[in-house]
């Protein structure tokens, strides 16, 4: 498998020094321990938002660190965990004495190292909290995860809760609206191929030309089933009947609706997946009232989509309207 890198251990220290380059106006990057945080952090008052997990995912979680998002991101290894030293270091950058929330998604080595952090911060006299994202529907336990997986849906939470501190919510308050968003997100992936590890240099797993696996997890998981390869209509069919059978709509509901890439998939197929998703929904008396639709949280060339689906209230509307100035979301600044 050719791989634009130059050498596998170098990659996320490499990509993270180009991003710095990219996007100086909004981010600055600590490079031992290595983190991306917000330019003007820490800021006074505000309670300040911090993610990450492994490498192989972006834009999550770097991407998505600015005015209106996240006030930092730790990226590890490639699908590996960051220690707890860099999660110590960007919580303590981001402290502006309101506290601090890490975002965290449902994997096993996220967790516990995101805890370790967290304790350590709060013997430093940090108000620290953590909310666990588990927005994956597809299955119970996987290989890296006790309970459901944290996906797609966490760019959603990272969106609508950093608005809710950039408009100087307490740490309580925003802590609240994490929850709330995670509680009414689903998601349901598909992959149509494999992806490569640079360290592994061979595929995560095979799938023959005609199958597809449903339920796919970021790192290349298994899914609910392997199918045989169906047209784009049957496959989102697959997808939504399983979130909405875990998330019950009513008819006058609205919804947030969003087709994610996972990294190999072009923009077209998104569209023609969104184009049905849109028309399965408005069936059901479900309008989707806000949209987005790319590749926001990859599993590297991985091809696939994810189709994630929130029930939004007016204030989940607000908060995704407000302005927000990133390296992979940004508008109304």
């Amino acid at each position: 498998m050719k791989k634009l890198i130059n050498d596998p251990k170098n990659v996320v220290n490499e990509a993270v020094a180009g991003f710095e380059v990219a996007h100086g106006d909004i981010v600055r990057v600590s490079h031992d321990p290595i983190f991306i945080v917000r330019s003007d952090a820490p800021i006074r008052g505000k309670v300040g938002l911090v993610s990450g997990g492994g490498s192989g995912h972006e834009p999550l979680h770097g991407g998505f660190v600015g005015y209106g998002m996240l006030d930092a991101a730790v990226p590890g290894a490639v699908f590996t965990s960051p220690t707890p030293d860099p999660i110590l270091a960007a919580t303590q950058a981001v402290d502006g004495g309101a506290g601090v929330l890490h975002i965290v998604k449902n994997y096993t080595g996220d967790v516990l190292n995101f805890e370790t952090a967290a304790d350590l911060a709060s013997a430093e006299g940090i108000d620290v909290r953590a909310v666990i994202i588990n927005d994956d529907v597809a299955v119970k336990d996987s290989l890296y995860t006790a309970g459901r997986r944290g996906v797609a849906g966490t760019v959603l939470v990272e969106k609508i809760t950093g608005a809710a501190a950039e408009r100087g919510d307490d740490l309580d308050a925003v802590v609240a609206v994490a929850e709330k968003v995670n509680s009414r997100v689903r998601t349901m992936g598909v992959a149509l191929t494999p992806c490569v590890v640079p360290h592994a240099g061979e595929p995560s797993f095979v799938l023959a030309d005609d199958e597809i696996e449903i339920g796919i997890g970021i790192h290349g998981e298994p899914g609910r089933e392997r199918i045989k390869l169906e047209p784009a209509d049957a496959i989102v069919d697959r997808l939504l009947a399983a979130i909405l059978d875990d998330l019950p709509f009513v008819r006058g509901d609205n919804a947030l609706l969003f087709v994610n890439g996972m990294g190999g998939t072009p923009q077209v197929e998104l569209y023609i997946a969104f184009r049905r998703a849109a028309e399965v929904l408005e069936e059901k008396g479900i309008a989707v009232t806000r949209s987005l639709i790319g590749n926001y949280t990859t599993s590297l060339e991985m091809a696939g989509i994810s189709i994630s689906v929130l029930k939004l209230d007016e204030e989940l509307m607000s908060l995704w309207d407000a302005p927000v100035q990133t390296a992979a979301l940004r508008w109304g600044r």
